[in-house]
């Protein structure tokens, strides 16, 4: 597998790059600006000459003028062996040119045929030239109009441009170079922040989860991240405390049944017993038994529900039959304690029938479980904007406060005495009522005050009841 280039390589990558891109680009300003300059300094030289020659010509206005153009252009330019020139028609009929250059006279005339020329550049085999280009018409109408080029040897030019370009492209490189070193070392500065972040998070073990990165010490581009890996690793110092505690409370649980179990059997091997002694061992322990099957039936419950409770069935369910159908099954249970149930209100929801039913009934069952003798327990359903709240209310010994929020933690229970007689549960009706009711895309919220205890079931309203 091909090794990735690291973030330090990367960046300094780019930014060699992009330096070199800046650079390439001032160079080819600075050579253009160079090059505009000659032009025009070339220009100012040959300027004079342009003007005379211009004149001579302009001037001609007989066959005897006509004549004297070649000996007086010729004069003109005499002295002058690194300027060359030349007058010719526009059809290239050449009326004057110096012996100073090889002017490419077909070449400059596919030019001014092709587009409108102001200036002219060729090399021959030794030398380079740039020529000014003049349309001038005389007075003698029967040439027509002519081209006059006016031009100048530029050498000295060419090889200053050839040396300047190499220098601007050696001095380039060798910048490139110290601006990748440089963006290297900025990199490297900059990083500095995650490698320390990745140092902390080497010391983060399952023993110590209570390591956190420095937000405030990092820069703002990298706090979220170091803020995200803090909130990511509360989660998981939560999520690995409840884990050990699950376990905690399953080996506790299991004990129980199990202890139980196997006390009776062993007394029931001890010595022979009548068949009534080995019945009545046996009734026990299938009581255990359907313990221990409850138990694992709603950890498999919870543990689908951790996964994402996918429901059975999704049809209209009206809240007000579930709940009477439910209170007609514990009014047993209630009067014992000569507890009542008083239910108001109406209201349809979508979900599974079966599910809906269990999470009332933990709840309800739980309140008659904790209620005072003598009490009324109170159930309203009320439809609000876009939910209907089920309140289960009944009067008991105020939950305390700190408990409150572990209510629906799975083996929880206010509490903390377990004994092998406690049959009430395991701590796993509320937390399998809650995994209900969110799948349902709903809330539970709880309320105690003043020995009075409020469990309220959200549920989201159907668009349409029925």
């Amino acid at each position: 597998m091909q090794r990735k280039l690291s973030l330090s390589w990367r960046l300094t990558s780019y930014f060699a790059l992009l330096s070199a891109s800046v650079l390439l680009v001032l160079n080819w300003v600075i050579t253009a600006s160079v090059e505009q300059h000659f032009v025009a300094q070339d220009r100012d030289i040959l300027s004079s000459k342009i003007a005379q020659t211009f004149e001579r010509v302009s001037g001609i206005s007989d066959d005897q003028s006509l004549a004297r153009l070649a000996s007086d252009l010729s004069f003109m330019f005499a002295n002058h062996t690194d300027i060359s020139a030349l007058v010719m028609t526009k059809e290239g009929t050449v009326l004057f040119k110096t012996d100073t250059a090889v002017i490419p006279i077909e070449q400059l005339t596919r030019a001014l045929n092709d587009s409108v020329v102001d200036s002219f550049m060729w090399h021959d085999d030794k030398h380079s030239y740039r020529g000014f280009v003049q349309d001038v018409t005389p007075a003698y109408s029967h040439l027509g109009t002519l081209i006059i080029l006016t031009a100048l040897n530029i050498d000295h030019h060419t090889r200053f441009m050839s040396r300047f370009k190499q220098q601007l492209l050696l001095y380039s490189a060798l910048a490139t170079l110290v601006s990748g070193l440089l963006g290297w070392l900025a990199a490297k500065r900059g990083l500095r922040p995650l490698f320390l972040m990745r140092d902390q998070a080497l010391n983060v073990t399952a023993a110590h989860l209570e390591q956190r990165m420095s937000v405030d010490s990092v820069p703002v581009e990298i706090a979220g991240l170091a803020q995200a890996l803090n909130d990511m690793l509360s989660r998981l110092e939560d999520n690995v405390t409840r884990l050990s505690q699950f376990s905690s409370d399953i080996a506790h649980e299991l004990r129980t049944p199990l202890s139980n179990l196997m006390t009776q059997t062993h007394v029931a091997l001890s010595r022979p017993r009548n068949i009534d002694s080995y019945r009545d061992v046996l009734i026990s322990n299938a009581e255990e038994y359907e313990r221990l099957s409850r138990m694992i039936s709603d950890m498999l419950f919870l543990a689908k529900a951790d996964h994402g409770l996918v429901l059975p069935t999704y049809e209209p369910i009206n809240l007000r039959a579930e709940v009477d159908n439910i209170v007609e099954f514990y009014e047993l249970l209630a009067s014992e304690k000569q507890v009542s149930i008083h239910v108001t209100g109406n209201g349809y929801i979508q979900g599974d029938h079966l599910m809906v039913r269990r999470a009332i009934s933990n709840v309800l069952s739980n309140a008659i479980r904790h209620s005072y003798d003598n009490s009324e327990i109170q159930v309203v359903i009320q439809p609000k904007l876009g939910v209907i709240d089920l309140s289960i209310s009944n009067a008991g010994d105020t939950i305390p406060e700190k408990d409150v929020p572990h209510l629906f933690d799975r083996f929880y229970r206010a509490d903390k005495n377990r004994t092998k007689n406690d049959m009430n549960g395991v701590g796993l009706g509320l937390a399998i009522t809650q995994a209900i009711v969110v799948s349902h895309a709903g809330s539970m919220k709880i309320e105690s005050a003043n020995n009075r205890s409020t469990f309220t079931l959200s549920f989201i309203t159907p668009q349409s009841e029925p």
